[in-house]
C-alpha cells in the first residue's frame, strides 16, 4: 500500500504565541535574544514592561511600557514571562496573573519558596498554570525530571550544588588563585556575583532553591526558614587545606534526605565533597544535581546554572511545555512526609570566638586544632539552625562531613556500653 506523502510533510506553522514580558535584566535579555535567534521557536515578545523609564536598554524606548496591569488584563497575550527582582512585587503579578486564569513562567526562586502553597492554591482554584525551572538550576531540567519522571517514585536523596557564584568562588580558592575577597571581586567581575553578593554566598538563594525542590522531591511545602543555610563568607585558605589534606574539596550543598523512618531532612551549607561523588567534578560557576530514586537509582545533571542565554533557555523550555499542554502535578504532596530537624549532624567548626563552641554544644568531638582553631564534632542541627545568625556575625566557618544521626544516639551507644560492661562484670 502506497504511503500518502501528505502523512509525512511538515505540519503548517501554528500562530507563533504572543509573549508578555515583564522585566528585562539579564534572563529577560537572555530570552529576547534566543526567540531573535530561533524565530521558528513559534514564540514572539509582543509587550515589554520595565520598571525603570531612564535606564539604557538595548531596544528603542518604543518597546518598553510601564503598567504591568495593561498586560494583565490583555487577553491577546498567550503568556506572561514574570522575570523582576521583587520577590513581592512578583508575587502580586503571578498571583494576579493566576486570579485570571493565565498561564505564567517565572524565575524569581526567592518570591516561590515564600508563597508556593498559595500559588498551587491558586492554580487549583482558578485554572492557571504556572511554571519555573529557570528558578532553580538554570539550563539543568532539575524541576520537570522531578515532576515528570519521578513524581510517584520515592527518592532516597537528592544533593546539588545550586548556586554558580558561591561554586565558582569556592574554585578559584581550591586551585590557589586566590583568598575569598580577591575570588569573590573576580568573579563580581565576570558576572557570576552580584555587586551585593549576600544570598549568593551567605546560602539565601540556594536555600530558596530547596525549598522549591523539596516540594518536586517529597511533596513537603517548607518555610524557608525551616531550611539550615550557613555561606561561605567566612572562609579561608586554612579550611581549603583542611579538606584537601583528606582529598576533598568544600561544596555549597544542598541535601535532602529520607530518613529510615521515612521523615524527611533539608539543609544548605558548605559540604567536604569526595572524588566519589559526581559533585566533586562540578566547578566554576556551573551546577549539578544526583538524584538517587528507590528503583532507578543514582542519576547526575549538570549544567550552566546562570547567565542570560542558559537561563533563557529553560524559560523557553516552559514556553514549549506550556503550548504542549504540561503542568506540574504535584503528586506527592498528597502525602507529605515530616520534615525532620531532631537530628545532630557531623561539622568542622572554626572559630576565633571559643564561646561559639559552648553554644553549640558539641555532643561528641573527634578532633581538635588549637593552632588552627578548629573543631570536630557532632552537634544539633537545631542549635546550628538558632544560631546561625550569630555564627555568621562573629565570622565562624562550617562543614558538615554528610555525616548524620538522631539526637541522643552517642548517648544511648554510651549507656548500652556502660551497661554491656556492667553485665560482664557480674557475670564474672
Amino acid at each position: 500500500m502506497p504511503i500518502n506523502a501528505a502523512l509525512l510533510a511538515p505540519a503548517a506553522p501554528a500562530q507563533p504565541w504572543r509573549i508578555g514580558l515583564i522585566g528585562f535584566g539579564c534572563v529577560g535579555q537572555g530570552l529576547y535574544d534566543i526567540l531573535q535567534q530561533h524565530p521558528a521557536s513559534g514564540f514572539e515578545v509582543a509587550r515589554i514592561v520595565v520598571k525603570n523609564p531612564d535606564k539604557v536598554r538595548p531596544l528603542p524606548a518604543a518597546r518598553f511600557e510601564f503598567e504591568t496591569e495593561a498586560l494583565l488584563a490583555d487577553d491577546s497575550l498567550d503568556v506572561l514571562v514574570e522575570l523582576i527582582d521583587d520577590a513581592d512585587a512578583a508575587f502580586r503579578l503571578v498571583a494576579g496573573a493566576l486570579r485570571r486564569g493565565r498561564r505564567v513562567v517565572t524565575a524569581n526562586k526567592a518570591m516561590l519558596a515564600r508563597h508556593l502553597p498559595a500559588l498551587v492554591e491558586l492554580q487549583r482554584t482558578h485554572g492557571g498554570t504556572l511554571l519555573y525551572e529557570a528558578a532553580v538550576c538554570g539550563s539543568i531540567p532539575v524541576i520537570r525530571t522531578l515532576d515528570a519522571y519521578f513524581g510517584t517514585e520515592p527518592l532516597r536523596q537528592l544533593a546539588g550544588i545550586l548556586n554558580g557564584s558561591s561554586n565558582y568562588v569556592l574554585t578559584r580558592m581550591g586551585t590557589g588563585d586566590a583568598n575569598y575577597g580577591p575570588a569573590l571581586a573576580l568573579a563580581q567581575q565576570l558576572g557570576f556575583a552580584e555587586t551585593d553578593p549576600r544570598l549568593d554566598m551567605a546560602a539565601f538563594d540556594p536555600r530558596s532553591k530547596a525549598v522549591l525542590l523539596a516540594a518536586h522531591a517529597y511533596g513537603l511545602f517548607l518555610e524557608p526558614e525551616q531550611v539550615l543555610n550557613l555561606g561561605i563568607e567566612g572562609i579561608s585558605t586554612t579550611d581549603i587545606a583542611f579538606a584537601a589534606s583528606r582529598g576533598q574539596k568544600i561544596k555549597v550543598v544542598a541535601g535532602l534526605q529520607r530518613l529510615p523512618d521515612g521523615r524527611v531532612t533539608a539543609l544548605v551549607t558548605p559540604q567536604l565533597v569526595g572524588p566519589e561523588s559526581p559533585l566533586f567534578g562540578v566547578d566554576e560557576e556551573f551546577n549539578g544535581v544526583v538524584l538517587e530514586a528507590d528503583f532507578a537509582g543514582e542519576q547526575f545533571l549538570r549544567g550552566r546554572g546562570a547567565g542570560g542565554h542558559p537561563t533563557g533557555s529553560a524559560v523557553l523550555a516552559d514556553l514549549a511545555a506550556l503550548r504542549q499542554g504540561f503542568a506540574y502535578h504535584y503528586a506527592k504532596t498528597a502525602a507529605p512526609p515530616i520534615h525532620a530537624t531532631d537530628l545532630e549532624i557531623e561539622i568542622y567548626l572554626r572559630t576565633d570566638e571559643p564561646r561559639l563552641i559552648d553554644l553549640l554544644d558539641f555532643s561528641e568531638v573527634s578532633e581538635e586544632a588549637d593552632e588552627d582553631g578548629y573543631v570536630v564534632g557532632y552537634v544539633a542541627l537545631a542549635h546550628l539552625i538558632t544560631h546561625r545568625d550569630l555564627l555568621r556575625e562573629h565570622g565562624a566557618f562550617i562543614v558538615r562531613t554528610d555525616q548524620l544521626r538522631p539526637v541522643g544516639e552517642a548517648a544511648e551507644a554510651t549507656e548500652a556500653a556502660a551497661a554491656a560492661l556492667e553485665t560482664a562484670g557480674r557475670s564474672w
